[in-house]
């Protein structure tokens, strides 16, 4: 049996998470870094726009469809408001992305537990 899915895009979301986790906790570190330009990941949903997200064959009967292949990039941002170090982190931005970040790693994992839970009972009969 195949994966289903939206495993897959849960699992592609949580890589996502992960690197913008790291992205904020490196931005944090470099707060007192002089010349240090805040990094942001770009949004997923613009990674799900350069990714197809379609069904996947389970039985060799099905018709082929493709996998789900995303990728995602770090920018640094552009930021008018540069402190004298010229260091573009602001404290308050990365707690609030760190927050967003928590509250999706939940979201995802309620998700992908609920998928499991009504799949395990459908195939339990």
């Amino acid at each position: 049996m195949q994966p289903v899915n939206l495993f897959d895009l849960a699992t592609q979301q949580a890589k996502w998470l992960s690197v913008r986790q790291t992205t904020v906790a490196s931005n944090v570190a470099n707060i007192n870094t002089p010349g240090y330009k805040a990094l942001e990941v770009e949004p997923f949903e613009n990674v799900l726009n350069g990714s197809r997200v379609a069904l996947t064959s389970t039985n060799p009967n099905h018709l082929k469809f493709g996998a789900t292949n995303a990728s995602f990039s770090v920018n640094s941002t552009e930021d008018p408001s540069v402190l004298p170090s010229e260091n573009t982190v602001k404290m308050e931005d990365e707690l609030a992305n760190a927050g967003e970040v928590r509250r999706s790693f939940e979201l995802n994992t309620a998700i992908v537990k609920a998928f499991h839970r009504m799949l395990m009972n459908t195939s339990r009969g």
